[in-house]
């Protein structure tokens, strides 16, 4: 009877010592600072999504991944809502990954992390600081030309054979958008001509907020500008002297992610959740058929959002690329640390297609450089660079401004409106991110200027390296030499 006493004992602690290594450390601290944390809660039992991406391909690649996500999310989470429902405890579910978010006491996450359909319970606090007003404006008249990025890219030598991103649907989540900016506002897939309509192509993911943007908000809204600007070069022309987009035929919807430039995990992943099956306003019959093509993601989640690794963010991204969405993602602007500075999801991730920045052929000082270290992957990144420094965009207000304008997040727009094109030249790209992927690395042009090595040789004309990746993205020389487009149609 003692032998078994002392057993069950045993049994006990290890179950309790099982649990507390299911709590991140920094649940802890959040809840010796108020008493109460805001958590997710990650379910141990998550869908297989790239064994469909196996056996599925086009929109039924997209359609199948959401419906099995969906279908996981409500058999595995049903024990525990109830659970929760029992309890009066408000949560949110989320199907992206199969995980709920809620605020819980010492009390609840210990019951939780005891529960054996939970994997893991992290922190999703909003960063505390005070809002960021928007960096300084300065208005630019019309240039009566493309902006030079877009040069620089080659995406002008494929508009004038006719591929300018038509058929093509992007997004972006951001700080918001200016829907009818006039560069932006003929491309807004909600637009018709002659009245908007947000069903499918809005989605606020901030619920509450202080700032100019109320929270869920009926209508997209920028309190930043920041979304505004990289909406621009994706897809920005006013029909007249402002082309600042490289794919003005392509189409656009969106999601705000962040409050006046904070987010947190939970909003990351409602963007990329109704993004990968778009939902009427009200947030209702979600349609992964409205889902877009490539996603532009001009953030990071830094360690001080409690993106910590490992992170729910990862599986998020891993699943929303293998139902078929080319996510690209702006490198960071660490670069001013050296080497190993890529080190915020979703840039650090495998799923994700990493941008740098470069100014002209040479690197931009601030870009973020590889490996990644953070999550002891060693993992190349950038992928590609394109053009960061000074660029010319819309912003709020109907204006447009390049000065404050540097950075990785405004690379990234350049590279998700060159997949635009190349998906208007070949309509199989749509959904094979990792062809894609392929194309735009193996095309890229290795003129760029540095003396860096951070793995790899930096050197024009060597690549890979943790520098500047496979070099510059190249429009003009993805369709050449990748698709065999001038050939094809005879152009010289």
């Amino acid at each position: 009877m003692h032998r078994i006493a002392v057993l069950v004992f045993c049994a006990l602690l290890s179950l309790a010592a099982s649990a507390h290594d299911k709590v991140a450390s920094n649940v802890g601290t959040a809840l010796e600072q108020s008493g109460k944390a805001e958590i997710l809660v990650t379910l141990a039992d998550q869908a297989d999504i790239a064994s469909l991406a196996e056996k599925h391909s086009g929109d039924d690649r997209l359609v199948s991944s959401v419906a099995a996500l969906r279908a996981r999310a409500a058999q595995s989470q049903a024990p525990l809502r109830a659970w929760l429902d029992k309890r009066g405890v408000k949560y949110r579910s989320f199907w992206v990954a199969n995980f709920i978010a809620l605020e819980a006491d010492a009390g609840l996450i210990d019951k939780l992390a005891a529960r054996r359909d939970v994997a893991i319970i992290e922190l999703d606090s909003r960063m505390v600081v005070a809002p960021r007003a928007p960096g300084p404006v300065r208005e630019f008249k019309a240039v009566n030309a493309i902006e030079a990025g877009v040069n620089q890219i080659n995406a002008p030598a494929l508009w004038t054979m006719g591929f300018r991103g038509q058929n093509v649907l992007v997004a972006g989540q951001d700080t918001g958008y200016q829907w009818d900016h006039p560069a932006l506002k003929n491309q807004y897939a909600g637009w018709n001509g002659t009245s908007a309509s947000h069903d499918y192509t809005w989605h606020d993911a901030i619920h509450s907020s202080s700032g100019p943007c109320p929270g869920d908000s009926p209508a997209p809204c920028d309190d930043n500008n920041h979304g505004t600007h990289t909406m621009g070069t994706m897809v920005g022309d006013d029909g007249g002297s402002n082309q600042i987009g490289v794919a003005p035929g392509a189409r656009w919807i969106a999601c705000r992610n962040m409050d006046q430039g904070n987010g947190t995990p939970s909003t990351y992943s409602e963007c990329f959740q109704w993004l990968l099956a778009p939902t009427d306003s009200a947030g209702n019959n979600p349609d992964p058929m409205r889902a877009p093509h490539v996603i532009n993601n001009s953030w990071g989640c830094p360690p001080e959002e409690q993106c910590t690794t490992p992170d729910i963010l990862r599986t998020v991204v891993e699943n929303v690329r293998n139902a078929g969405i080319l996510i690209v993602a702006s490198a960071g602007n660490y670069g001013s640390g050296g080497c190993s500075t890529v080190r915020d999801p979703p840039a650090i991730y495998a799923a994700s297609f990493s941008v740098g920045a470069i100014g002209g052929t040479s690197m931009a000082g601030f870009s973020s450089r590889g490996p990644v270290l953070v999550d002891g992957s060693n993992r190349l990144k950038p992928d590609v660079v394109a053009p960061g420094v000074s660029v010319r965009s819309s912003v709020r207000g109907g204006g447009y401004a390049s000065f404050n304008w540097s950075g990785t997040s405004m690379a990234g727009p350049h590279v998700a409106g060159v997949a635009a094109l190349l998906m208007s030249v070949d309509p199989t790209l749509k959904r094979d991110p990792a062809r894609m992927e392929a194309l735009l690395r193996d095309t890229a042009v290795a003129d760029i200027t540095t003396t860096e090595n951070c793995g790899g040789t930096a050197s024009p004309g060597t690549v890979p390296n943790n520098t500047f990746g496979y070099g510059r993205v190249d429009a003009l020389s993805a369709a050449r030499n990748g698709l065999g487009l001038l050939n094809r149609n005879g152009f010289e």
